[in-house]
């Protein structure tokens, strides 16, 4: 005969069971397994690739949240729902630097609202909640893991520049990246973006709060576009590099971009930055970081803002002008025959090539076994000059790259001036053979 602890238990596990299946309910039907065929230009040729990730519809009109990396480079983007309906996705906007993407699914004109995700408050998570992990890992279309939330604000070094992160046990694998993390209220509170293998299960998401401001900004300017500062910020309690401000408010400047509007402004390493737009700006720990990197990449591009600062022990007025952050990546060539891809220098993408040649072009890829490998080009060649023409974009490499292979059969050498690891080499590349009829 079952003990009054034992029924007690037995009613907390179905009301537990019960809270669950009501809060996978809410959401489930919105999943989207999601399958991409992308461009990649790594291997130093093009080719396409298939890859697998997951979405949430967060609108009854076919809006689906997902991340870049799931579509980045896509050139086919193919969705499908929880009842076996599949449609084609336009990608509306995609934003690198949190890894969120917005897609729509391309529905038939007249088809009935589907299913969407409501949104919760990430902010009210605590460490021990349950939530639930849906998506489709190993591209095996649809499935919910669950578990707890393990931190609400995890700093990731080099991967949380305008986002904190919530940590969870729940499973998240390959292909679980741009699904929902679900409360056991039903709603979203993050997307899931990635999940490390070794150590147990670790997952990182998205808040909710980072992903639909991401949205807003592509519904509303057809891009996520931010704003750029040049601000690197420091906490004032920075344990990793064991330095500690004696100060309760603000935050450091640890350095300004070169030709950076705060550099321009007059800002300086050292400085601490109290007020902005006369809003606190308060960075005790790095985990605060994220969160005033985005405040000030939200600031109105071309408008003066008020920057409050102690410089060299004094109160002073710093005015910035923050302008378009641009593109964070540069475009990429591929060129047949030569055997390499090539890419843009982009100050974000590349700071270590940008700080060698502030705009130019750099060997991407190389094809292995090809011509560019036997010359010895190497990934990572900032490229000066082909047969004594100067490189300066992709658009020159385009022109000079279709111009020798007119006369391959006649001319097929070109000389290769270029900058490897801040060193002046030349290099004869040799394009006589074909390595597309071996």
């Amino acid at each position: 005969m079952a003990t009054g602890q034992e029924n007690l238990r037995g009613l907390e596990q179905m009301d537990f069971r019960r809270v669950v299946k009501d809060g996978k309910s809410k959401v489930f039907p919105a999943v989207v397994f999601i399958k991409v065929l992308r461009e990649d230009m790594q291997r130093g040729e093009k080719q396409t690739q298939e890859v697998s990730g997951s979405g949430v519809i967060i609108a009854a009109s076919g809006e689906v949240l997902s991340n870049w990396h799931v579509v980045d480079k896509a050139t086919e983007v193919r969705c499908l729902l929880s009842d076996g309906r599949a449609y084609a996705a336009k990608v509306l906007g995609t934003d690198k630097d949190t890894d969120i993407s917005l897609l729509q699914l391309q529905m038939p004109p007249g088809s009935p609202p589907l299913p969407f995700a409501p949104f919760g408050d990430s902010t009210k998570l605590t460490e021990g909640d349950f939530v639930m992990a849906m998506g489709a890992p190993w591209g095996l279309s649809r499935s919910v893991s669950i578990g707890i939330i393990s931190c609400t604000r995890r700093f990731l070094p080099g991967a949380s520049e305008y986002s904190i992160w919530l940590q969870t046990d729940a499973a998240i694998s390959p292909g679980n990246s741009g699904g929902p993390l679900v409360n056991t209220a039903g709603e979203v509170v993050g997307l899931n973006t990635r999940g490390m293998m070794a150590g147990g299960d670790t997952g990182f998401t998205v808040p909710i709060e980072v992903a639909a401001e991401v949205a807003n900004q592509i519904r509303k300017n057809g891009k996520m576009d931010w704003s750029w500062t040049g601000l690197q910020l420091q906490p004032l309690k920075d344990f990793n590099r064991n330095v500690y401000f004696p100060f309760d408010e603000g935050v450091m400047v640890a350095e300004t971009d070169p030709e950076s509007p705060a550099r321009r402004a007059g800002i300086e390493a050292g400085d601490r930055i109290l007020k902005v737009n006369g809003q606190r700006f308060d960075g005790q720990t790095q985990e605060d970081l994220p969160g005033l990197r985005r405040f000030l990449g939200l600031l109105p591009k071309g408008q003066t803002a008020r920057f409050e600062l102690i410089s060299k022990d004094k109160s002073r007025i710093a005015e910035v002008t923050p302008r378009e952050k641009g593109q964070v990546e540069g475009e990429q060539l591929d060129c047949p025959r030569w055997d390499f891809t090539a890419k843009a220098i982009n100050q974000f993408d590349n700071p270590d090539l940008h700080f060698q040649r502030k705009e130019g072009v750099f060997i991407y890829g190389v094809k292995f076994p090809g011509n560019a490998a036997a010359a010895g080009l190497s990934q990572q060649d900032i490229l000066l000059k082909i047969n004594g023409r100067e490189v300066r974009n992709l658009a020159d490499v385009k022109t000079i790259h279709a111009e020798t292979l007119k006369n391959v059969d006649s001319k097929h050498r070109a000389v290769v001036a270029l900058l490897r690891n801040g060193e002046m080499r030349q290099l004869v590349l040799d394009f006589s053979r074909d390595f597309e009829k071996r």
